[in-house]
């Protein structure tokens, strides 16, 4: 069997078939490829919380936010070349499909490189931004320092999955990263559990293991008769290719940095509380990453299909596909909400045994987990949104709602009340009011005209 008819065993055509049965296909090996991830960003916590104390819960929790700033500026990046690449991929053309692929490696080197300067050299000061309280600052810092070392591979790895999974392949990027988190996980155990090295050790762990996964991610791209094939005499920045994944990933990346920004105030208000707070604060948010998977998976689904469609002008497929994962999205998540309501305070246990960290855990977990809905709303619709070219929407009213009304809410009411279980309420009070402003946007506009028939496409382009 050549290497060409092996990699379409892997990718997909979602312009042709059931639209219900090719979601569940796609987004099944994504939510289990993130279960992994989640696992091995958890396994820091969990080991690092019952091997070296509530201190070092704390500092490894007190600004998991900080991370996620840092990097949803480059992923959404990648996400803007995913939806370049799985229109041309729709529209059957695969020199631009190629030229999109390379230009999008070197970009990605490129954050990483500035993603690993910036987060080593200015960790201090914003840790210090955020209130991180002295007694497990230094903790913080070191901890920090030693996960951004890793800011090109982990880059690196969104830009070889978000590449695969543009063009219907979500199952190589699950297998590499089931090895990659078992070696992450082997290596917290053997780091923290048996040495002792203590918390800089848990990051050391996680920026191995991300190496890995990208390696043998990009072995995998750089293997010939591929529709995806790398070579390195091709790699450079295409001027067309380059204004494209900047118009459509820029409002993603602005979009995940505004979200970020917000619960980086969310964060920076939790840690001026005592550190159970900040710890449970961790501890929960683990949790919650786990019941955002199957959001995140249909959400990378909805997009990719609505793209590959829009891309082969199938405009009414393309609407029949985002109602599906938009209900699917929604359903599952409640019921994962629900789920997490009910055995909250178990979960919490499994990181920090100590009961006030059980007892703010259970409290944020339980004012949140019956929202998970509109969440899981808002995030299908932007999916939407992005897959047909209108990136801009979802990134204003996110902007608008998830960053600057949730940073005024929370400086109010802590103003007034200095409650926090406040801060808990600001989550799902801004999710219903984007799920209100999503659901008119859907009903009421004409996303499906984003990109256009194919062959206006094709012309446009040329």
């Amino acid at each position: 069997m050549s290497a060409e008819v092996k990699a379409k065993k892997y990718e997909k055509d979602m312009t042709k078939g059931k639209i219900s049965s090719l979601m569940i296909a796609f987004a099944l090996p994504i939510m289990l490829s993130q279960l992994f991830q989640q696992l091995y960003n958890t396994a820091d916590s969990f080991i690092v919380g019952n091997y070296l104390g509530t201190f070092a819960l704390a500092a490894v929790s007190s600004s998991g936010t900080l991370i996620f700033l840092m990097i949803s500026f480059f992923v959404g990046l990648t996400m803007g070349a995913g939806i370049v690449i799985s229109r041309y991929f729709g529209a059957n053309d695969r020199d631009k499909v190629s030229r999109a692929i390379h230009t999008n490696i070197v970009v990605g080197l490129l954050c990483g490189v500035i993603l690993t300067v910036v987060g080593v050299l200015f960790t201090p000061t914003l840790l210090k931004w955020m209130n991180t309280d002295e007694e497990y600052l230094p903790l913080a810092i070191e901890y920090f320092r030693v996960y951004f070392l890793g800011g090109v591979p982990m880059v690196m790895y969104n830009v070889a999955r978000g590449t695969m999974n543009a063009i219907g392949d979500s199952k190589r990027p699950l297998y590499y990263l089931i090895i990659s988190s078992i070696v992450n996980i082997i290596l917290d155990i053997l780091f923290v559990g048996v040495f002792r090295w203590g918390v800089w050790s848990a990051a050391f762990a996680t920026v191995i293991s991300q190496l890995f996964s990208a390696v043998v991610c990009f072995i995998h791209l750089f293997k010939k008769g591929q529709v995806f094939t790398v070579s390195v005499k091709k790699l450079k920045i295409d001027k067309e290719m380059f204004k494209q994944i900047i118009r459509f990933g820029i409002p993603s990346a602005v979009q995940n940095s505004v979200i970020a920004l917000a619960n980086v105030i969310v964060q920076t208000q939790i840690n001026t509380f005592k550190a159970v707070a900040t710890a449970a604060y961790g501890s929960y948010s683990k949790i919650e990453g786990f019941a955002f998977l199957p959001i995140n998976s249909f959400t990378m689904a909805i997009s990719t299909f609505v793209g590959q469609n829009m891309g082969a002008g199938e405009r009414e497929r393309a609407k029949k596909g985002a109602r599906f994962g938009i209900l699917a999205c929604v359903i599952t998540a409640e019921v994962i909400g629900v789920l997490i309501f009910i055995i909250a305070p178990y979960l919490i246990k499994l990181f920090d045994s100590n009961p006030e960290v059980i007892f703010y855990g259970t409290k944020q977990a339980r004012t949140a987990s019956l929202f998970y809905g509109l969440l899981a709303f808002s995030h299908a619709v932007g999916a939407t949104c992005r897959g047909a070219g209108k990136a801009f929407v979802p990134m204003l009213v996110m902007l608008i709602i998830w960053c600057v009304i949730r940073i005024i809410y929370i400086l109010i009411v802590m103003k007034l009340f200095g409650d926090i279980s406040y801060i808990y309420w600001a989550y799902p009070i801004t999710w219903g009011m984007s799920t209100v402003v999503f659901a008119l946007y859907y009903k009421f506009s004409h996303w499906e005209r984003g990109f256009g028939a194919k062959a206006d496409l094709i012309n446009n382009d040329n």
